[in-house]
């Protein structure tokens, strides 16, 4: 299934695409993405509904953010092999963890805002994983089966704000919509590898990101369960992947993000994302 959120910022209802590629309406069914809604039992509930029986969806709504009230936003770094070796640094022995405000989150076509003061705000396409129930001491065997479904996730970062700015990383990940996810949230069973996706992202159509999960350094399993060694995992908690090779620090000269550009992102089998960058309001 490919469930999503659709409507005015704050007030998304839920809703399934249908095998047309149009919006049915579940608002009837569920009160949102989110919660116990994601857990293998209601997800299979959701399965058994007759999509033709849904409300179609008028229109071009807005799309909102694929799942609501998301507790925990968390990053991995450095988790693609070639993007490390972009980036000049070493293979980390365990994944980088680090966050994301929740507050950054925004649809996946919202608008970019450049923070005020920013200099080199930069993109990072990656691989969210949606949390299904609650997950603590996972084995990487078992993690899987943990996960309700995938989404694409576009890592925004501002670079001097993330390593001259002092502190942590949260700094420079954590500005108003710099957490774009969705457009869908595509369930488990129709990602029967998340290690063999191919992922790309374009600025004003020249393609900078090339990739593919292929690469990852720790696989999705590896990452859960290592993370849930330190923090039990609830439902609607995201987990963004890491990222590919083609940011704009990596470039020579560096390329960076500026008001009127153009973005445009995927992954297979998960959806584009088009944001447009503006300055800060």
């Amino acid at each position: 299934m490919k469930l999503l959120r659709f409507g005015p910022q704050g007030s998304e209802k839920p809703g399934l695409l249908d095998a047309e590629g149009q919006i049915r309406d579940l608002s009837g069914v569920v009160a949102d993405i989110a919660g116990a809604v994601l857990s293998d039992a209601q997800l299979q509930n959701l399965r058994e509904v007759d999509p033709t029986s849904l409300p179609l969806v008028a229109g071009a709504p807005r799309i909102g953010p694929c799942v609501a009230q998301v507790g925990k936003f968390i990053c991995i770094g450095l988790n693609y092999a070639d993007h490390a070796a972009e980036a000049g640094m070493d293979l980390p022995q365990e994944p980088v963890v680090f966050f994301k405000a929740t507050s950054a989150i925004c649809g996946p076509n919202d608008q970019t805002e450049l923070p005020r003061t920013s200099v080199k705000s930069d993109w990072e396409v990656e691989l969210g994983v949606v949390i299904g129930k609650h997950t603590k001491y996972v084995s990487a065997e078992d993690a899987l089966d943990h996960v309700a479904g995938y989404c694409v996730v576009n890592d925004l970062s501002e670079r001097d704000f993330q390593i001259h700015r002092s502190g942590q990383w949260v700094k420079g990940k954590s500005c108003d919509t710099f957490g774009p996810i969705g457009p869908w949230l595509v369930t488990r069973d129709e990602v029967p590898n998340p290690q063999d996706l191919a992922m790309y992202l374009e600025v004003n159509g020249h393609r900078y990101q090339d990739g593919s999960t292929r690469t990852m350094h720790f696989d999705v399993a590896t990452v859960i369960s290592h993370l849930s060694q330190f923090m039990s995992l609830q439902p609607g908690d995201v987990i963004s992947t890491g990222t590919p090779p083609g940011v704009g620090m990596g470039q020579r000269p560096e390329v960076y993000l500026k008001p009127g550009d153009e973005m445009e992102l995927g992954i297979e089998g998960l959806g584009v994302q088009k944001q447009t960058v503006v300055a800060s309001r």
